[in-house]
């Protein structure tokens, strides 16, 4: 018996050793960048083969003081949380309602419009960059916000996220409503949408994360300096003379700071939302 106690014991231990060693090798590089961001530029890549260099030496703010000179970063999130905010609102509501619609209604072609769902899931952004450049374009809306926010309004991943966890949902809970009286929308908005608040959150996260992160289709539309968005605002630090290292990691601090705050207060909804959609590794 307390052999057995031991050994569970001992499972435990080393389960949770390891995973704490895995963490700390994929949260190191934050860690030194964070670090690096309060270094002098000749201090960034010293003592590399050291733990000190996760230290920061005679630790200054010069280089966030760099940053906010250089770049006018209340706009420069203005632009990028406003155009993240309305792709977000777009596609929760209108791929929520098309997952919903493939999950629990009945009707001529949908298994091949789920099936052709699926398959554009596959397709890289890369296949469609140019022409849907040539779309904007010819359009006119080259360096506005349409170019940046309808373009990614319907998204395949999202419906079939969607679809997944809609398709769980007990029938009878939506049958029990149109009993009652209550019309298909009623029922989604009213009834769906409240127990649904995990996959609302796992979408939610996945399309911030994307579109924070985004840096090659704004940087084709988005000509503008006063409309740049936040990674083409960190480029900028790569491509404008003198390239101070010590000056971009501040920068790719500040620009981390969003997502790495969303995540801590919306990793519960993550978690559960990848289980319950089947979204596998």
């Amino acid at each position: 018996m307390k052999s057995k106690k031991g050994s569970a014991m001992l499972g435990k231990f080393l389960f949770y050793f390891g995973n704490t060693l895995i963490g700390i090798v994929f949260v190191s590089p934050l860690i030194w960048m964070i670090s690096a961001s309060f270094k002098p530029e000749a201090k960034i890549f010293a003592n590399m083969n050291s733990l000190t260099t996760f230290l920061p030496v005679d630790p200054s703010f010069d280089n966030y003081i760099e940053v906010f000179r250089r770049i006018n970063m209340a706009n420069v999130f203005k632009n990028t949380l406003l155009y993240i905010a309305l792709i977000l609102v777009f596609d929760l509501i209108i791929n929520s309602i098309c997952g919903y619609a493939l999950a629990k209604f009945d009707f001529r072609g949908r298994k091949l419009m789920l099936s052709f769902i699926v398959a554009l899931m596959v397709l890289p952004m890369e296949a469609i960059l140019l022409p849907l450049y040539i779309e904007m374009s010819q359009l006119g809306w080259v360096n506005t916000l349409r170019a940046l926010v309808i373009p990614f309004i319907a998204k395949c991943f999202s419906i079939y996220m969607f679809y997944n966890f809609f398709h769980d949902i007990p029938d009878d809970l939506i049958e029990a409503a149109a009993i009652d009286g209550s019309s298909p929308v009623r029922t989604f908005f009213m009834i769906v949408m409240p127990i649904s608040k995990t996959v609302y959150a796992t979408v939610f996260i996945l399309d911030f994360v994307a579109h924070w992160n985004d840096f090659m289709w704004p940087f084709l539309v988005m000509t503008g300096e006063d409309k740049r968005t936040i990674q083409l605002a960190v480029q900028s630090f790569f491509s404008t003379s003198p390239v101070h290292y010590s000056a971009i990691m501040a920068a790719l601090v500040v620009s981390a700071i969003p997502m790495i705050v969303m995540f801590i207060f919306m990793q519960k909804y993550y978690v559960e939302g990848i289980a319950s959609s089947g979204i596998k590794g």
